[in-house]
């Protein structure tokens, strides 16, 4: 089976580091161990529009050796800073995104800046959106889990787009303003 395939699956599988190889004038040399492999999770929230927005785009995390990488990209977004968080409910079905209820913060932290200690697990930051209405950010954390049922997975919970940026103080939302893009973070199928 090709790699690109597993990779659409949501699998890739990656050789570790070789064992050093055998020679046959080496006392008692065994052949090296088969190379280990690990999986690498994969979990995707498709955004779509809320109130009467057109925002559209994609946030991929991808699990590989404790860290999780969000890669988000936004298309079709006014232009200017948009918050982005993750939110503690994996639903985008009401049409101003309030289903997705409030901000992921499982360690009951303050409203903050990422890095900077007190911040909730879904205060991510803000997303710069050109004039052309393409805007992305790449976000690394250990802080997260993906698929694991501890309180900081972040499976079947809500990445959401605001209309403004996120202040970075305002309790306890950032006084980002309306939901314009919603998606839930699932693994693909």
């Amino acid at each position: 089976m090709k790699l690109e395939t597993l990779a659409r699956w949501g699998v890739l599988l990656l050789p570790a580091a070789l064992g050093c190889g055998t020679s046959s004038d080496q006392a008692g040399a065994t052949a090296a161990p088969p190379a280990a492999t690990r999986q690498v999770k994969k979990a995707i929230a498709w955004i779509n529009p809320k109130s009467d927005s057109t925002v559209a785009g994609s946030a991929i995390f991808i699990s590989e050796g404790g860290v999780i990488t969000l890669q988000v990209n936004l298309e079709q977004t006014p232009p200017g800073e948009h918050a982005l968080h993750i939110h503690e409910v994996g639903n985008c079905d009401s049409p101003d995104g309030s289903s997705a209820g409030d901000h992921f913060n499982p360690t009951a932290e303050a409203h903050g800046q990422w890095g900077v200690s007190p911040h909730h697990l879904g205060d991510i930051g803000n997303v710069l959106v050109g004039e052309d209405g393409k805007g992305s950010l790449t976000l690394a954390t250990d802080l997260w889990s993906m698929g694991t049922g501890a309180s900081n997975d972040i499976l079947e919970r809500s990445v959401i787009v605001h209309a403004s940026a996120d202040d970075m103080k305002t309790q306890p939302t950032g006084a980002a303003g309306g939901r314009i893009g919603c998606g839930v973070i699932r693994i693909p199928q």
